[in-house]
């Protein structure tokens, strides 16, 4: 029996989350949906927003979600881990040579969208790192373990657990 949208009022950020994660499984074993991804994104630019002092970019912008306040310009890509799938691969970046932000902003969460690990990275490492798929005219980047090691790049985990905790009693 489906519940009043109000009763959702009394969550939290993080339950409501957690509950979307829940109802995607199902719509996915009921074959609705084919995969488990989204809100990760707007939530990762959420976390980044406010874990990280970025002022967002208006939605229409082309190349950047996000700048800080040196105006440095930031891509921002999460990618939610599931048990149906660990693929690490981050949305498409285009543009790359156009150097279309100075920063990568990249998050991995888990099933129930938790922080696991975040980092950031100069455009340069993004590029040499990334690989070109012609019949999407973009680039395609692997978030492995390795990435928090390449030159540059800074692991802002931390920044973003602590916002995501703010988040608890919220709703």
């Amino acid at each position: 029996m489906p519940f009043p949208s109000s009763d959702l009022a009394q969550f939290a950020v993080p339950d409501l989350l957690k509950l979307y994660a829940e109802v995607v499984e199902q719509l996915r074993l009921r074959g609705v949906t084919r995969t488990s991804n989204n809100p990760a994104a707007d939530y990762a630019e959420y976390l980044c927003e406010n874990g990280l002092s970025f002022a967002r970019a208006d939605n229409s912008t082309k190349g950047f979600d996000a700048i800080d306040g040196a105006n440095k310009r930031y891509q921002i890509k999460a990618r939610r881990l599931t048990k149906h799938n660990g693929s690490r691969q981050l949305g498409a970046m285009r543009g790359l040579d156009a150097k279309p932000f100075d920063y990568l902003a990249a998050v991995l969460f888990d099933g129930s969208f938790r922080v696991l690990r975040a980092c950031q990275l100069p455009i340069a490492q993004v590029r040499s790192e990334a690989t070109f798929v012609a019949h999407t005219n973009s680039w395609k980047f692997m978030l492995a373990d390795s990435a928090w090691s390449l030159p540059g790049a800074v692991d802002i985990t931390q920044n973003l657990v602590a916002e995501e905790r703010k988040l608890v009693g919220k709703s």
